[in-house]
């Protein structure tokens, strides 16, 4: 298959960005797109060796640094650190998520409360975070990750869904009041991406064939496919676009 040409984008360069989630999966695909723009790239997330193990690979301004999203005063005084030891953040890519499945009739309070926070509370602290600094600069850009898991509906995961619903209804919340800032915010809506995590755990040979069978295109989309519409959705070539919703998901919906 084909590779898709890679787009560069001479405004990324030198451009503080942060990113949560980045140690694997479309987060490190994230990372990896940002760091070859020559970005300095701040990536967050829980699992350490991954996470060092990327920022060695990628070298010069590439800067990790461990964090549990779910702890909030924690994650405030870890983007504090990052953006004095690095530089202000002009950039926030909020990827950080866990796709847990749970059965409807065995989430307790606690199992929904954690899912929430795992998947949508970090999302709105990790703006509040960064945005005293695009405000200082008048300019700056939020991605926020949602799902199309809620749009079609997705079954055994109803935590999971509510949680990605609710970042869409917060993108456009933040987009409305940080626009007159100069800051842009717009969310992703991938369909099923192809990491080593969803073919370890999900996929059988009959959920390949059903979610290929829904698709318009008959190829399942891989992390680089969306790390290639964060960049220009963070991007000035983008500088119309605010509280909008990408769908990224082959034709699925």
């Amino acid at each position: 298959m084909m590779t898709a040409p890679k787009a560069i984008y001479p405004d990324l360069a030198n451009k503080t960005v942060a990113i949560t989630g980045g140690a694997s999966g479309i987060g490190a695909a994230i990372v990896s797109a940002f760091h070859e723009q020559g970005a300095k790239v701040i990536f967050f997330d829980i699992d350490v060796a991954s996470g060092h193990e990327l920022a060695k690979e990628l070298g010069k301004n590439a800067y990790f640094y461990e964090l549990d999203l779910t702890d909030l005063n924690q994650l405030t005084k870890v983007f504090s650190v990052a953006s004095q030891e690095v530089g202000p953040i002009n950039i926030l890519v909020n990827n950080g998520a866990n796709d847990m499945r749970h059965d409807l009739m065995a989430v307790t309070p606690d199992y929904w409360r954690q899912s929430l926070a795992v998947n949508l509370d970090h999302q709105f602290f990790a703006a509040k975070a960064v945005i005293p600094y695009m405000c200082e600069q008048q300019t700056g850009a939020i991605v926020n990750m949602s799902s199309i898991a809620w749009r079609l509906g997705l079954e055994n995961a109803p935590a999971y869904v509510a949680s990605k619903a609710a970042i869409e209804g917060l993108t456009h919340s933040l987009a409305r009041e940080l626009g007159p800032e100069g800051i842009r915010v717009n969310c992703i809506l991938p369909g099923f991406v192809e990491t080593p995590k969803q073919l370890e755990k999900w996929i059988t040979p009959d959920i390949q064939e059903q979610i290929l069978n829904s698709q318009c295109l008959k190829r399942f989309n891989k992390p680089p496919d969306i790390a290639n519409i964060v960049l220009m959705l963070a991007s000035d070539v983008s500088q119309a676009m605010t509280n909008q919703t990408i769908v990224a998901d082959a034709g699925w919906i």
